[in-house]
């Protein structure tokens, strides 16, 4: 039975949108295009995966192509979807794709704002340049910012701010602030390499060098393969979350593929998703209201 609940109609359409991109397809060998060739429990289930969500066969798209537009569709998820629920996280949003080409990164938010002028420090003194790099400045896949409030809005009921109070709250526009860093979503479409631990390294940096409250941060994925989401989605106190662009049909091919055998990897995807360490698209809108 179909479910009229409206974030079950966004999930079709984020699925129908990452089929008409070409990103999710499968080749004339019904090998989906998320899936390792070369690893045969990671073709079984993305083909299963594949063809449950309607996939067609075409030209699998080359890999920072597909990457690129996975990060998009992703974007577009989040805009379609959380701005929705003002009545559980009111706010005025903007849901952004930077990627590592942006000219806007991490210091442009409130949370990370004196990183420009460590930056600077680091510019002008080789020692320092040596010795931090320039790892501390991120540009995520994408990012949900919260804009900050006239102080008309934030006295609209009554005054709660003027002249001699609340003279540093990053929410208050008049402070002269960036726009609060709200989320941080890494976009990897499969996880080949050690490329997918960069999210880990982002979330690490975000958490170390922070000034405030640290933004949500989680990593979306269509990796197929239980174990290599498990190196990313196992362990706490970096990535919130990770989270998968069709986690029930995953659920159904691996536990279909496992029948012939593999029980250990149905124990493997069950443990992360019992332990809430892997969760589905669909979970992400309602977590970035807490």
């Amino acid at each position: 039975m179909k479910s009229d609940a409206l974030f079950s109609e966004l999930r079709g359409k984020f699925h129908r949108k990452l089929i008409n991109a070409g990103i999710l397809s499968l080749d004339a060998d019904g090998v989906a295009s998320n899936a390792d060739r070369s690893n045969v429990p990671s073709r079984m289930i993305a083909q299963i995966v594949a063809t449950r969500l309607g996939a067609a066969t075409a030209t699998k798209q080359k890999g920072q192509s597909s990457g690129a537009r996975f990060e998009e569709v992703v974007r577009e998820f989040v805009e379609a979807s959380f701005p929705l629920l003002q009545h559980l996280r009111p706010g005025s949003w903007s849901v952004l794709r930077l990627g590592n080409q942006s000219k806007v990164k991490t210091a442009d938010f409130a949370q990370y704002e004196h990183l420009y002028r460590l930056q600077k420090a680091v510019e002008k003194n080789p020692d320092l340049a040596a010795a931090l790099g320039n790892d501390y400045l991120v540009s995520p896949d994408v990012v949900v910012v919260r804009a900050l409030y006239e102080d008309a809005e934030i006295n609209a009921p009554r005054t709660f701010v003027s002249d001699d109070v609340c003279l540093k709250a990053d929410l208050r526009k008049r402070n002269g602030g960036r726009p609060i860093l709200h989320a941080s979503i890494s976009a990897k479409w499969t996880m080949r390499s050690d490329r997918s631990q960069n999210s880990r390294t982002e979330a690490l940096n975000l958490i170390r060098d922070r000034k405030g409250r640290l933004p949500h941060v989680v990593v979306v994925t269509g990796e197929p393969l239980p174990s290599r989401l498990a190196s990313l989605a196992l362990g706490t106190g970096d990535i919130d979350c990770v989270y998968h662009f069709a986690l029930y049909e995953l659920i159904d091919a691996v536990r279909e593929y496992g029948k012939e055998g593999r029980e250990d990897i149905i124990e493997q995807l069950e443990s992360m998703v019992e332990g809430k360490r892997l969760k589905d698209i669909s979970d992400l809108p309602l977590d970035l209201s807490c």
